[in-house]
């Protein structure tokens, strides 16, 4: 599981006489049919992660109500009906084995996997930033320090480590806990690219200028180079949470991520691995969601990535 890698000091395309750069690629994104089919598909699974109370409250059927009705115990607990216990009141059947509303789960899930990747991307996000620009501007020993901290927590094999330092964290909120360790081993990808920008910026005439000016380190870094590198920030964090979203999934899979009765999407998947001949649709509807979770981040991601560097699209 790679960060995707954005190239150092590459300087976007002018944009058009009057126009900011912001309001150009917004104007490619409006243009860009993938960009809105991804947008549309992330705004739908975020609308129902915030509204998922609401949605479990009009299916009428709690995360974590159990219905023994709607198993046939004679069946080792397998769902009673066609595709899982489809029906008006169970629009995509039922947990086999317990009874437990599948879309209940689901949109509960939703809002437990876009909660921790998104976090997590957010503490990467910040922590890479901060000590990339301050390794890339300072440089010296304190710029050696940092990059060697970088190739160390890279040289991890990241899932494994995951695994095992989750393993070991003593026992309290998981969200937390999950969110951190990811943070913590994707910050330094967004160091990098931080740094290298950095390195590039601070010759500029227009730093220059600003030290000439007499403005402190702590003001010229916040007011004259850190705008000019929220493009590739921006597009490193879109491109990351389908990363993160997949982490997640992949540690509750394997049974050390969200802890019961909590639902994801990861875990919903790690039970029905089990039920998959019985009751495929157990199977299908967490995969599908994480499906086009992912690659909705995903081109959304790209569209960004093009529309603030045109010249990447044609490379």
């Amino acid at each position: 599981m790679s960060a995707p890698s954005l190239a150092e000091g590459r300087a976007a395309t002018p944009p058009p006489l009057g126009r900011s750069p912001w309001r150009t690629a917004a104007g490619r994104l409006r243009r860009d049919p993938a960009a809105l089919i991804g947008l549309g598909i992330v705004l739908l699974f975020v609308l129902m992660a915030l509204t998922a109370p609401l949605l479990t409250a009009l299916n009428g059927h709690g995360p974590n109500e159990f219905h023994p009705e709607k198993i046939d115990k004679a069946l080792a607990g397998a769902p009673k009906g066609a595709l899982g216990g489809v029906d008006g009141d169970f629009w995509l059947g039922v947990e086999p084995g317990t009874g437990r509303d599948v879309f209940s789960r689901m949109v509960h899930g939703a809002r437990i996997s876009l909660l921790i990747s998104v976090l997590a991307t957010g503490v990467a996000t910040v922590a890479g930033t901060a000590l990339g620009l301050l390794a890339g501007f300072s440089g010296g020993r304190l710029d050696a320090l940092i990059s060697r901290v970088m190739d160390l927590v890279l040289s991890f094999p990241q899932l494994i480590f995951m695994i095992a330092l989750v393993s070991v964290l003593p026992e309290g909120n998981r969200t937390l806990e999950l969110i951190f360790v990811m943070g913590f081993f994707g910050w330094p990808y967004v160091g990098r690219i931080v740094r290298g920008q950095a390195l590039v910026l601070r010759s500029r005439e227009f730093v220059e200028a600003a030290r000439a000016a007499g403005m402190t380190r702590a003001r010229i870094l916040f007011r004259e180079v850190l705008p000019n590198l929220l493009a590739p920030i921006l597009v490193y964090a879109t491109l990351t949470v389908p990363i993160n979203i997949g982490t997640e999934a992949a540690l509750s899979f394997l049974g050390i991520g969200v802890r019961p009765p909590d639902s994801s999407w990861g875990q919903m998947m790690a039970t029905a691995m089990t039920w998959y001949q019985v009751d495929p649709m157990f199977f299908v509807v967490p995969g599908v969601c994480l499906l086009l979770t992912v690659l909705a981040f995903t081109l959304l991601g790209d569209a960004f990535r093009d529309a603030l560097d045109p010249r990447s699209a044609t490379r």
